[in-house]
């Protein structure tokens, strides 16, 4: 028989050490246990909260009636918790063409200004006066909606129906005992003045009323067209802070814009009449 060389009785000896250490390194767990406990330990990632949290203090969402306009229709969406617009969007705005550039633009300054303002009274996007004047339409139907639903919960509420609060204007609740202020004298409401008609078009005025002031005023109609969207962009804004200001109709022209303060004052007027102001 051929006697085993000593050198390969070496090399297969060492081969086998070698199979053994690496049978045993295979049967170590893959996870280091420090690693493995720490990663048990971790709290799972809180789940994002739907509308910034709104959901949690209660809050709901009105939609505003669709306004037409003459690139499309503008319907916006309000979310309200505790009296106050926490949110705004618009559910529809303009597309197609030039008109996907100017919504882009326009709709989120518009929703941040909703935001701000809590009512309707804010200005126009310069470059998107259609889109804006339709988004203050259908923003305005939201408020109506959100006043309207606050008011029939208040009525059904524990405080009675002496407790009056306007809803997404976000006033403070007011009772019988408040400073002795006449309940019904507290709650808004808004009156819209007749049409006045204008060489350039028709102006109407609505305003909100609560506890006998005049708390905010905006034109429902005004001339458009042409250079009247500039003019009726940089004119009714100013016309709408005058009213509020004046508490009357007794305000003074915009410079440049004679025919639309006219048509304004003159549906003002009619308004106050209205509100029996």
């Amino acid at each position: 028989m051929r006697k085993s060389h000593p050198i390969r009785r070496f090399v297969l000896a060492g081969a086998a050490t070698v199979s053994g250490i690496v049978l045993l390194l295979s049967l170590k767990p893959a996870t280091d246990p420090a690693s493995a406990q720490a990663a048990d330990g971790a709290a799972p990632p809180a789940a994002a909260s739907p509308q910034g949290g709104a959901e949690a203090a209660g809050a709901g969402t009105v939609t505003g009636e669709a306004a037409r306009t003459q690139y499309g229709a503008v319907q916006v969406r309000l979310t309200v918790s505790n009296g106050r617009i926490t949110r705004a969007e618009a559910v529809q705005a303009p597309r197609g063409g030039q008109s996907d550039t100017v919504t882009a633009s326009a709709v989120p300054r518009l929703n941040r200004a909703a935001v701000a303002a809590q009512s309707a009274g804010i200005d126009a996007v310069s470059g998107a006066t259609y889109t804006s004047a339709g988004y203050k339409q259908s923003l305005q139907s939201a408020i109506d909606k959100a006043n309207a639903a606050g008011g029939a919960a208040r009525g059904s509420g524990s405080q009675g129906s002496g407790s009056q609060g306007s809803g997404a204007q976000g006033s403070g609740a007011q009772g019988p005992g408040s400073g002795g202020q006449d309940p019904g004298a507290a709650r808004a409401r808004t009156v819209t003045g007749a049409v006045a008609r204008t060489q350039y078009g028709p102006v109407q005025v609505r305003i909100t009323v609560a506890g006998g002031k005049v708390t905010r005023a905006e034109a429902v109609q005004a001339p458009r067209g042409g250079q009247s969207d500039t003019v009726t962009a940089g004119a009714v804004p100013r016309l709408n802070r005058a009213a509020v200001a004046a508490q009357s109709a007794g305000i003074d022209a915009v410079s440049g814009a004679t025919y639309t303060s006219a048509g304004y004052k003159q549906s003002l007027q009619s308004a106050l009449d209205r509100a029996g102001g």
